[in-house]
């Protein structure tokens, strides 16, 4: 039996997968990037999808230690402070989180009073920072390249990656957003598929392609033989090539710009304007054209 257990939760308009890590003999466990289900039509969240998580939570009869981000997204809301407020469980992130707030908070123009310093969390991870969950023990990966501010955790004999990689047939995260570098992700994806063949990646995301149904599970192994973009033998040249070129074709995430402001603040809303409403800005003519490929909007 793995010394990790693990229950994952698939949000289809999102591909996201959220993963509850836990010690099934102490019922110490960690929830891994919650999804807030948001109608961006309507501007109205709801917690279905979270609820999910909340219900496996306490039917299984444990306790939350982490409520863990690996970066902060840009295709979803985090359900983060409300899991927190039916579960309990600190929120952590990795400490370059204040690199990202630092970008945004110019970007949105943010109010005078947003902190750029990450204490919206609870806990601020370092590089190779350890913890523990119950009797598992933890290890945070810093995995920048798709964003500044991304880590992996690897939690007992599993590692969750995030969106540095996706499953084999998909390939690797995008890198054109504020601070990627391809360059930067080829090295910390080979960091990753350094570690034993046998280990489990879980994966954040998943877009399948036509034929098969979402999956969000795989190893190292299977990583270095099969990714279509990082597998052994691609250079780093190659990798930074095929990566520059592909983020040309993609548009932007349908929800980057409500989800990257919510998702700075640790997944809180603005503070309310005077009239007691909350609000989230819309910058015009910023971001750059969008692809007329639907097929291609997303990779993280």
């Amino acid at each position: 039996m793995w010394q990790t257990q693990v229950e994952s939760f698939f949000h289809g308009p999102s591909g996201t997968a959220s993963h509850v890590a836990y010690d099934r003999r102490n019922g110490h466990a960690a929830i891994i990037d919650p999804v807030l289900d948001y109608d961006a039509a309507a501007a109205r969240t709801s917690t279905q999808t979270a609820d999910r998580i909340v219900q496996f939570i306490r039917s299984q009869g444990l306790t939350v230690a982490w409520i863990l981000e690996t970066h902060a997204h840009a295709d979803h809301l985090s359900a983060a402070p409300y899991i927190q407020q039916q579960l309990g469980g600190r929120i952590a992130i990795g400490e370059h989180i204040r690199d990202v707030q630092a970008i945004f908070a110019e970007f949105f123009d943010l109010e005078p009073s947003f902190s750029t310093d990450g204490s919206q969390f609870d806990h601020l991870f370092a590089a190779d920072e350890t913890f523990r969950i119950g009797d598992l023990d933890a290890q945070v990966l810093f995995v920048p390249g798709h964003t500044p501010a991304d880590v992996a955790y690897r939690i007992g004999d599993a590692v969750f990656v995030g969106d540095t990689m996706f499953m084999p047939d998909v390939g690797t995260a995008r890198c054109d957003f504020p601070g990627g570098c391809a360059t930067t992700l080829y090295a910390s994806i080979r960091r990753i598929l350094a570690l034993p063949g046998d280990t489990r990646l879980f994966i954040c995301h998943d877009y399948p392609p036509a034929g098969r149904g979402a999956r969000w599970q795989t190893t190292v192994d299977a990583q270095r033989q099969a990714n279509i973009h990082v597998h052994d033998g691609v250079s780093e040249q190659e990798f930074v090539a095929m990566r520059t070129a592909r983020d040309r074709t993609l548009g932007m995430p349908a929800l980057m710009l409500p989800s990257v402001q919510v998702n700075i603040r640790a997944g809180h809303m603005p503070p309310a304007a005077a009239n007691g409403r909350r609000y989230l800005k819309i910058p015009v003519e910023v971001l750059l054209p969008t692809t007329s490929d639907a097929s291609q909007n997303e990779e993280g």
